[in-house]
């Protein structure tokens, strides 16, 4: 699960916005003013490269806010 879900700077943050992007989902800021420090992204390839997931698993800026993105999106599922 991408660590950002729980971060406090998620809907200001451009890692997150380009992960969105990846994803093809929606964002949750058209214009992310946040640059984090040091961000590190895992890349899962599956089904001989067609498919990728994208999940931020560290980064320097994270500040621990549960359940933030949920507030954001109320009653739309969380991104795993």
């Amino acid at each position: 699960m991408c660590l950002c879900v729980n971060c406090a700077y998620v809907d200001r943050c451009e890692t997150y916005y380009e992960v969105e992007e990846r994803h093809s989902q929606p964002h949750l800021t058209q214009d992310p003013d946040f640059t984090p420090l040091h961000p590190v992204i895992n890349v899962n390839i599956r089904n001989h490269g067609r498919e990728m997931e994208w999940d931020v698993v560290g980064c320097q800026s994270f500040k621990l806010d549960m359940g933030h993105w949920a507030r954001i999106r109320p009653g739309l599922a969380v991104p795993t």
